[in-house]
């Protein structure tokens, strides 16, 4: 594992917040990884969410404010397509898969070119968790997003039953139940920000209180979350539905269930992966899984077991202190790396994804 042992833990989270400073982009995106092909000049909604939530957990609160700008406006942009997807829902004549909204966007707000599998709508759910996060934190005002958070409430209440691709952009037939709390999570806080009008208000918090009772019906085997409905297998993302999304409350039996689940079939030495059969540059271990792990471990009142993820997350980081997407200390699947590196180039670093989640389980542990 290539470290740099003479830092500290101080250097590392001061170097993750000057990174993410100066890669975002004026407009307020957050560049996915600067110099990776495959995500050179894109900003997902839900990777920079997180990253906004770390950044506001550390008082960064102008970066954070100027994501949430880049999200309203990028909302509004594609405003005409949002009210023409839940029209099309309401009238029971679905959009296809292909005119729904993309899981990421060019930094001025425009979609992409390239063949993507983008039908994603976890990241409409984070970025409103994300806010509603800052303006309880920090007690600002969510009045200037106030039509961008309505236009997505409708689109998720409209679309939250439809399968669609996962958080890493596969299996676009299943209902995902980590996309499932991203957009449970998303309306839970729109409810609450107090900037909706009753009806829209309503709709969130009936819609969110919906997706919980079919999560906890439809979504748990053996009393923990599931990768997707009908599945038995568990996904390194559930954990994040009890932190820092807290969909599902610490102390409901499910929670301590699907993080102990994830941690037995998908954790080694504390490098957590996506899901068993992950192929993926050799299906690797990924230090913002392991991350949300942490923080799970931290909801139960386990910090200890918290700190022994981050310390590994930490230890991932280069030389120059970057970190990357995932590393290949454990392989699911070796020999389906190369194909990727080919494909690809050697794996996204730095990731600021990676950055934004070492900055907020330490910020966590903090506490």
């Amino acid at each position: 594992m290539s470290t740099v042992e003479n830092a500290s833990n101080a250097d590392l989270a001061e170097h993750s917040r000057a990174i993410i400073r100066i890669l975002q982009t004026p407009e307020g995106a957050y560049p996915a990884s600067p110099e990776f092909s495959a995500y050179r000049g894109y900003c997902w909604f839900r990777d920079g969410a997180f990253i906004a939530d770390a950044m506001s957990a550390c008082g960064d609160i102008d970066s954070a404010e100027a994501f949430f700008g880049w999200c309203a406006s990028t909302t509004m942009l594609h405003g005409d397509k949002i009210r023409e997807a839940v029209a099309a829902a309401r009238s029971d004549a679905p959009l296809s898969d292909s005119d729904m909204l993309p899981a990421r966007f060019h930094f001025d707000g425009s979609r992409g070119e390239s063949d993507w599998t983008d039908f994603q709508l976890d990241g409409y759910g984070t970025w409103l968790w994300a806010l509603g996060e800052h303006v309880a934190r920090h007690a600002t005002d969510s009045q200037p997003y106030r039509e961008a958070i309505e236009l997505t409430v409708a689109y998720l209440a409209s679309s939250w039953e439809r399968p669609c691709y996962d958080w890493w952009e596969e299996s676009l037939d299943e209902l995902h139940i980590s996309t499932l709390g991203c957009i449970g999570a998303g309306l839970d806080a729109a409810s609450r920000m107090g900037v909706l009008d009753l009806a829209h208000a309503e709709l969130a918090a009936s819609t969110a209180a919906a997706i919980r009772d079919f999560v906890l019906t439809e979504g748990v085997i053996d009393g923990h979350l599931v990768k997707w409905v009908g599945s038995a297998a568990v996904d390194g993302s559930l954990t994040s539905l009890i932190a820092p999304l807290g969909f599902i409350a610490a102390d409901h039996p499910v929670a301590r269930a699907t993080v102990d689940a994830v941690e037995a079939d998908l954790a080694v030495a504390y490098g957590v992966h996506r899901f068993v059969v992950d192929t993926f540059y050799g299906g690797g271990q990924w230090p913002l899984l392991s991350c949300f792990a942490g923080l799970a471990r931290a909801a139960l009142g386990e910090p200890e077991r918290a700190a022994d993820y981050l310390a590994w997350a930490m230890s991932t980081a280069t030389e120059t202190l970057d970190l990357p997407e995932q590393v290949d200390h454990h392989l699911l699947a070796p020999d389906r790396k190369q194909e990727w590196v080919d494909r690809w180039g050697e794996v996204a670093t730095p990731l600021l994804w990676s950055h934004a989640m070492v900055l907020r389980l330490a910020k966590e542990l903090e506490r």
